[in-house]
């Protein structure tokens, strides 16, 4: 059983740019989602790698998560049946405390900026970095599969502006 412990932050400026290692195009589509947090997806990384992955509701920061690699063929059709879908560019980050990415967002969630750590425990130690201005962990309306099916295009204009996620 895979356990996977993160904490997200939305990203105000580009001061994280200066830690970004590389970066990586993602294709996320969902095949069911529950407001209670369980999802089924398929990933697919720069049309390279995919995997099908299932997620649990979480507890706190930690959440049950299960991936596995599958055909490419098999995840583009896989996509092809999916209506809920988010468009990334993933950075991996060079900073110390844990496993660090930022994700921008494209198409109908851009211009959202999101941060993700992922620790190996729940007490690991954290610097949060100044460009990590508010954090959403465990905020259902951030995470992917929410932002697949109510994407911040669609958000009110005061629901932006409550999040400062105005371009």
């Amino acid at each position: 059983m895979g356990l996977e412990i993160e904490r997200r932050f939305l990203v105000t400026g580009n001061a994280w740019r200066a830690f970004a290692a590389s970066s990586k195009v993602l294709r996320q589509g969902y095949l069911a989602t529950s407001k209670k947090g369980f999802t089924v997806r398929v990933r697919i990384l720069s049309d390279i790698k995919a995997w099908l992955t299932l997620k649990t509701p979480s507890k706190g920061i930690a959440v049950h998560e299960f991936e596995y690699m599958i055909p490419l063929m098999d995840a583009q059709n896989i996509w092809n049946l999916t209506s809920h879908r988010v468009y990334k560019k993933r950075y991996k980050l060079s900073l110390r405390g844990g496993d660090w990415i930022v994700d921008c967002f494209e198409e109908k969630n851009a211009p959202l900026v999101l941060a993700e750590v992922e620790l190996s425990s729940i007490n690991d130690p954290l610097e949060i970095p100044a460009w990590c201005w508010h954090e959403v962990t465990g905020q259902s309306q951030w995470s992917n599969a929410s932002l697949a099916q109510m994407p911040i295009a669609e958000w009110t204009t005061e629901k932006k502006k409550v999040f400062k996620v105005l371009s």
